[in-house]
């Protein structure tokens, strides 16, 4: 099964129509297979005391709350449609992240068959039991979460009607961005082996190798945030790659996923000229004559791999020669 690679355009969009189209082009031409947005009503979201994380005061006006931030990123309902439209034109895939029950309807209602549930809401039990009811693909990130948690917030979409087979469960770590000290990238491996779901990795680090060797270790889904422009204002471009980045780390993905393979050891067709050039065979390591027993002394290991094995050796020592041999020639029985 191929990655899914979700271009993460969050609200990068700045509240900015234009913008946004031009963040689907660009994770078009970077080979994405989705473009992801975030769906909310910042009324709904927050209430008018929610401080702002860290990494939003340093890069927004430290006098603006929460909430205020968060007015100027929604998108409206036409702004989804027409977005919705313009990824179908662009052949690549739309995706929205819902942050309430009443976006989540409204991103059904839309026709998504797969939907994000971003970090924050795993312990949502009434939010996590409806998008569970909902009976689609889902792809749950799971940033601050422990094992614990995690494994509630599966129960919960599970009993609420979406089969466990439905589920992929993004490794992350919620800070912008993450420290490679925090990646803790093992345990993405460790969520798939306890609850027997799909993994993926949802990247919060600069660069991209973290993304691509998530893909090395069987993450089926890679989320990355990005931005035209990573000195744009707004919360999270900072912490995003631009397009070019976003372009190669896409291209890394699908090298990885051939380079892969399928598991089973065997010699490639593009090895099979090598073999007898840098393999060995048994040959005389001076002049033996006919009748001579060969022995340690009298036989040696050298390419070309085109005569005896040397995994022969033993089969070879104490036979007796039957010929004369040159120093170097390959030997005979």
């Amino acid at each position: 099964m191929k990655v899914l690679v979700i271009a993460e355009a969050g609200v990068n969009h700045n509240g900015d129509l234009v913008l946004a189209k031009k963040l689907i082009d660009a994770a078009k031409a970077a080979g994405a297979n989705f473009a992801k947005f975030q769906t909310f009503r910042a009324d709904r979201l927050a209430t008018d005391t929610a401080v702002k994380a860290g990494y939003q005061s340093q890069r927004t006006d430290s006098n603006e709350s929460q909430l205020e931030m968060l007015r100027r990123l929604e998108l409206t309902d036409d702004m989804h449609c027409e977005l919705i439209g313009y990824c179908q034109q662009a052949d690549v895939d739309f995706l929205s992240s819902g942050f309430d029950i009443e976006s989540i309807d409204f991103l059904n209602s839309l026709g998504l068959k797969l939907f994000k549930i971003p970090s924050g809401e795993i312990t949502n039990l009434p939010y996590l039991r409806h998008v569970g009811s909902l009976e689609k693909e889902v792809i749950l990130s799971s940033g601050m979460a422990t094992m614990g948690e995690i494994e509630a917030a599966i129960t919960v979409i599970e009993q609420a009607g979406t089969p466990r087979s439905n589920i992929t469960v993004l490794h992350c770590t919620t800070e912008y961005p993450t420290l490679m000290a925090d990646v803790n990238l093992s345990a993405m491996c460790r969520i798939g082996d306890a609850f027997g779901v799909r993994v993926g990795y949802s990247d919060h680090t600069p660069g991209t190798e973290v993304a691509i060797a998530a893909v090395a270790l069987g993450a089926t889904v890679i989320e990355k945030h990005f931005t035209l422009d990573r000195n744009l204002p707004g919360p999270d471009h900072q912490a995003s790659l631009e397009p070019e980045e976003l372009k190669l780390m896409i291209a890394s993905i699908r090298n990885i996923e051939v380079a892969l393979g399928d598991g089973i050891k065997r010699p490639t067709s593009s090895e099979q000229k090598n073999k007898d050039v840098v393999r060995k065979s048994i040959v005389a390591s001076c002049s033996i004559r006919e009748g001579e027993i060969f022995t340690s002394t009298n036989v040696t290991t050298k390419r070309p791999g085109i005569g005896i094995s040397p995994m022969l050796w033993d089969h070879v020592l104490g036979r007796v020669s039957r010929r004369d041999f040159q120093p170097d020639e390959l030997i005979e029985l």
